[in-house]
């Protein structure tokens, strides 16, 4: 099941950081799936499905923003592994 977050912003941010909605959308929804990530929360499998993209792509975006990728418990690699 799909679900929409509404998020009120003023035209000024968009017009600062020289923007549209969309594209601001699709940031905004990537840096809630990196810090997801980061947290544990999520998976990178969940993450990569969510933005619609390979494992692999997800997992470079994460490691570009900071993400360490290897430093969780041996269950945690486990787990990410066996979803390769």
């Amino acid at each position: 099941m799909k679900q929409v977050v509404e998020i009120d912003l003023p035209s000024e941010l968009l017009i600062g950081l020289h923007t549209n909605a969309e594209s601001f959308s699709i940031f905004l929804k990537e840096q809630a799936a990196i810090s997801l990530f980061k947290d544990g929360k999520i998976s990178s499998g969940i993450a990569s499905n969510w933005l619609n993209i390979s494992r692999m792509s997800f997992l470079r975006l994460a490691s570009d923003a900071g993400a360490s990728l290897l430093q969780d418990s041996s269950d945690d690699f486990r787990r990410e592994t066996s979803l390769l």
